[in-house]
């Protein structure tokens, strides 16, 4: 069973930003990040995904100032960060600038000395043998959530409401969402849509039942951003990733958009910054985000000002105040935004359009397709290798005049293409 819902209008053109508020300014506080708010407004962020905000355990705390993902109460402002009037602050400095702000939640686990632990039944959380409250996998700073009860269904349910009436959110993105029961998200979705209708949801999670019953709008794309740096590492080539796009296609339902990034919070700080990562690769599959078939791109920390670290999850790491001043990252991702709002073919979900492969004579390597509806027309040749390649292929209805979406001059894309593409080039076409 599919039930739709309204959805969120803005959603399917958006740029997402994921803000790790810790590191994000040396004050570490919301009341300092709210002030980088103009800042990615100006970039083309429009929508803010703040990592969690809420008090951490002090249970079994891991590093000076534990994870984020060890809640001690759903209903409360991390002190550390600033208070709930500061948080509040934030909210409306981002919708005055006509952005939306989405909150980190963690339905599958609390801290290990959480409210719930000490005020509710001992019947909230799964027990070990002991009795005490289970610890999943190695999180030993957690608590497992007992998704059996059902008044553990709606305490998180009306935790989640508490943020949309009280404190204007937009939307959630669901940690580790594939860890509860399905059932839990669909009347999760059904309560919350019922409170606000244009609500955004994103899971942490690539399973296709997410989207059943209108539960989430957006799930993370894992695979793809694993193959992008496979691609760019040469473990795989091109074709890996094109089959990828695909089979992609027939999973998912046609309004389900997927998460595109070359980094995130867990990538950043246990894989590396995507400069490590990607190596030279690193422009290149960053545009990619932007232009692949149902992407819905994310920036994180940093990447606006290519500040190539690697954070420290559990203390202060943050980017010094001089580091974080607008360059050519800046400009990249300001014309990649740019790119994908003024373009409706680029859209995630049933509105974009799918891949239509311009075939070429070196598929291992090059990435040439076109993505077009209603008139709105973007080409994109992508040498996703580390060769220079002599490129031809033949662009039969698509040939034509241009603006090139980078440099802004005019193009002339003519019948056939013969033509050196350099490593990790790229051209997109726009009309």
């Amino acid at each position: 069973m599919t039930e739709r819902h309204e959805g969120c209008g803005w959603s399917p053109q958006a740029v997402i930003y994921e803000m790790n508020v810790r590191q994000l300014t040396p004050e570490g506080t919301l009341r300092a990040a709210a002030q980088k708010l103009p800042f990615l407004h100006d970039v083309g962020i429009d929508a803010v995904w703040l990592m969690p905000v809420y008090p951490i355990g002090e249970q079994n705390r891991k590093g000076s100032l534990g994870s984020y993902y060890s809640i001690r109460n759903y209903c409360a402002v991390n002190p550390e960060l600033g208070s709930m009037a500061d948080f509040d602050a934030f909210v409306a400095e981002a919708h005055r600038l006509g952005m939306k702000v989405l909150l980190d939640w963690v339905a599958n686990h609390t801290a290990r000395d959480a409210r719930w632990i000490a005020e509710q039944p001992a019947d909230w959380y799964e027990r070990d043998a002991q009795g005490a409250p289970a610890v999943p996998w190695d999180w030993t700073d957690t608590a497992k959530l007992n998704y059996a009860n059902p008044a553990v269904w709606q305490a998180q349910i009306d935790a989640m409401a508490f943020w949309l009436r009280e404190h204007a959110v937009d939307g959630f993105r669901c940690d580790m969402a594939m860890l509860v029961p399905a059932a839990f998200w669909r009347e999760t979705s059904r309560q919350l849509r019922a409170l606000k209708p244009d609500l955004f949801m994103l899971a942490e999670a690539e399973e296709t039942y997410l989207f059943d019953e209108g539960a989430f709008d957006a799930c993370y794309a894992w695979e793809m951003h694993h193959l992008l740096c496979d691609v760019a590492q040469q473990r795989v080539r091109v074709t890996a990733l094109r089959d990828y796009i695909y089979a992609d296609r027939g999973r998912y339902p046609r309004r389900a958009m997927r998460l595109a990034f070359t980094s995130n919070h867990d990538e950043n700080s246990w894989s590396g910054s995507e400069f490590a990562r990607l190596g030279a690769a690193r422009e290149a599959m960053a545009v990619f985000t932007f232009v692949v078939p149902r992407g819905l791109p994310l920036v994180y920390t940093g990447q606006e000002v290519g500040y190539d670290h690697s954070f420290a999850f559990f203390d202060r790491d943050p980017i010094p105040a001089d580091r974080y001043v607008a360059n050519d990252f800046t400009a990249l991702y300001r014309r990649l935004a740019a790119l994908r709002h003024a373009h409706p073919a680029l859209s995630a979900g049933e509105s974009g359009a799918e891949m239509v492969e311009i075939r070429n004579n070196a598929e291992d390597c090059l990435m040439t397709f076109v993505r077009e509806t209603a008139g709105d027309r973007v080409v994109a040749v992508m040498n996703l290798s580390p060769y220079t390649i002599q490129a031809v292929y033949d662009t039969g209805v698509y040939a034509g005049a241009y603006t090139d979406a980078v440099t802004g001059a005019r193009y002339e894309l003519p019948p056939r293409v013969d033509e050196i593409m350099a490593p990790w080039s790229y051209r997109i076409l726009v009309r």
